[in-house]
């Protein structure tokens, strides 16, 4: 497997200063993972400040690394009108440069059948959102992530409470509080 830099995010809900902090952390990467709920906010939240879906959309479209977007239940086809990224469901399968990875938001079918999907298929890497709680574990060959979120943190520890995204390199996954750029002990 080579080595590669995977920049992960999930659940921006139309948050543009999160995605370009996010992708300002994750540097040189060679791709991006977005695990879906891209633009909209949902009608369980309200608007966070720099809520611009179109501008955000834009900023993606324009992104010089490839970006893999698997679709999450707060994204639509009227989404796809302004991405020029396919929203892919219910999940988005890649090998590239060797690394095979499995990538769905976890609202269809929850990571625990992902998992099994992945193990089946070989994946060496399992990215899901939706949660919006930051997690990473190792199981029978596959590392599972979730980058969190980088507008509505949901984790009931406190210490998980932060707008998060996640870097895979070199087999290893560090998460990232997009606020202060400190990493977190997961």
């Amino acid at each position: 497997m080579a080595a590669m830099r995977i920049g992960i995010i999930a659940d921006t809900h139309g948050n543009l200063p999160g995605w370009r902090r996010a992708v300002e952390l994750f540097g040189d990467v060679d791709l991006i993972v977005h695990c879906g709920d891209v633009l909209y906010h949902g009608p369980k939240f309200d608007p966070v400040e720099g809520y611009a879906p179109r501008e955000l959309a834009a900023a993606i479209n324009a992104t010089p690394v490839p970006v893999l977007i698997a679709r999450g239940n707060g994204d639509s086809d009227v989404d796809q009108l302004v991405l020029d990224v396919p929203l892919q469901s219910p999940y988005l399968f890649a090998q590239v440069e060797g690394l095979r990875l499995l990538a769905g938001h976890g609202h269809i079918q929850p990571p625990e059948e992902l998992a099994a999907l992945a193990r089946k298929w070989e994946v060496h890497l399992l990215l899901t959102g939706h949660s919006h709680v930051p997690s990473v574990s190792h199981q029978g060959g596959v590392t599972h992530v979730n980058p969190g979120t980088v507008t509505y943190p949901l984790a009931a520890d406190e210490a998980l409470q932060r707008r998060t995204c996640a870097l895979f390199e070199d087999g290893r996954v560090t998460h990232y509080d997009i606020d202060d750029a400190t990493a977190l002990e997961l």
